[in-house]
């Protein structure tokens, strides 16, 4: 169907939301295909994944709203859980996932960049949570995820009134860790993730890992998430290699993900 595209450059993985005449809008066929493009990714030759929109209006206006306009009770709630489904798969995606945000992302845009591990965005980005102008709350995850990343009181006063923020705002609330024009912003995007691809991409894996297990729970139990990744981390040929190369004043030759 083409609503979601996959470009692989080196160890870099490109996912592009391609609907452009919507706004890159999410319906269930846009959700269905975003899941099987994450699936289908090479985890052995894939280091880092960035995910972006078709166009320069708009990274995902949000959830198609002539879709939702319609449901029941039952089928909101299951619409609801697909896209938290799918997000939740991006959230804990084995490798690190970079939303380079072009534009609008409001609702499950903004909801769809939260479940990405880093966010950096062009200088014409908004964001936002409009659904109570609508009658619904987020559903994909918005009410959770905004008041972990940024001020819970910010989120609530956000969420609230349906504001929209720019780029600046969501730059100083730490929504986004970086603006660029937006001719800048892939390129800046594919840097950031030829920095994460050239380390050892199976401690990159456990770090991603060990930061997302342990957020969920106290730091007695986090710490021993910690321990147990960086034991793990002592079985690999990665390993050997960095610190002998370390120890021989060298760069590492090449991490072989093994």
């Amino acid at each position: 169907m083409g609503f979601v595209l996959f470009e692989q450059k080196d160890n870099i993985g490109i996912v592009t939301i391609n609907r452009p005449e919507a706004l890159n809008a999410l319906n269930s066929d846009v959700l269905a295909e975003l899941e099987s493009t994450f699936d289908a990714i090479n985890l052995d030759e894939v280091r880092c994944v960035i995910l972006t929109g078709a166009g320069q209006k708009s990274f995902v206006a949000g959830a198609d709203i002539g879709e939702m306009s319609t449901l029941s009770v039952e089928e909101g709630e299951a619409f609801g859980k697909h896209g938290n489904d799918v997000f939740r798969k991006i959230e804990t995606f084995p490798i690190p996932v970079i939303a380079a945000v072009n534009g609008f992302a409001l609702g499950g845009g903004n909801e769809l960049a939260m479940s990405c591990d880093i966010r950096i965005c062009s200088d014409n980005a908004v964001f936002g949570q409009p659904e109570v102008g609508l009658g619904i709350t987020p559903g994909f995850g918005g009410t959770q995820r905004l008041a972990r990343i940024i001020n819970p009181g910010k989120a609530k006063e956000l969420i609230y009134t349906a504001s929209n923020i720019k780029a600046p705002d969501a730059l100083a609330l730490g929504l986004v860790n970086a603006v660029y024009p937006i001719e800048e912003l892939m390129p800046a995007a594919e840097k950031l993730a030829g920095k994460i691809a050239r380390n050892a991409p199976i401690a990159v894996r456990a770090c991603k890992k060990a930061i997302n297990d342990g957020l969920q729970v106290g730091m007695d139990e986090a710490i021993v998430i910690e321990e147990k990744l960086f034991g793990s981390c002592f079985a690999t040929e990665d390993q050997i290699e960095g610190m002998k190369a370390f120890l021989e004043k060298r760069k590492v030759e090449k991490f072989v993900n093994r």
